[in-house]
């Protein structure tokens, strides 16, 4: 499920959830609804693809992940992980729940 927020009147933010309700991917901050939206649908059309994921090491030696278009813009970021497997089962999660999710405005 993606969950579409309007922050601060003019800004929107989106995030998806795994069906445990657990927040698997955050974008950016969004000057309008319409390109949240195109955010939205980025994530559904690049999820599926291993390559678009950027593996990162946080300092702190966390681990955590982001989505790319094909144009290299990071359209989500994934929560910090402590290990690298983690990591990987967020990648999956997003993989599986992308695609189909529908989208809430909340």
């Amino acid at each position: 499920m993606f969950e579409l927020k309007n922050k601060e009147g003019s800004s929107y933010h989106f995030t998806l959830k795994a069906k445990n309700g657990q927040v698997i991917l955050s974008s950016e901050v969004y000057n309008s609804k319409s390109a949240a939206e195109n955010g939205i649908a980025s994530v559904k059309k690049n999820a599926s693809e291993d390559g678009r994921y950027e593996r990162k090491t946080a300092k702190n030696g966390k681990f955590y992940f982001n989505l790319k278009a094909g144009n290299g813009q990071i359209i989500g970021s994934s929560q910090m992980y402590a290990s690298e497997s983690g990591m990987e089962n967020g990648i999956n999660s997003v993989k599986e729940n992308a695609s189909g999710a529908d989208t809430k405005e909340i």
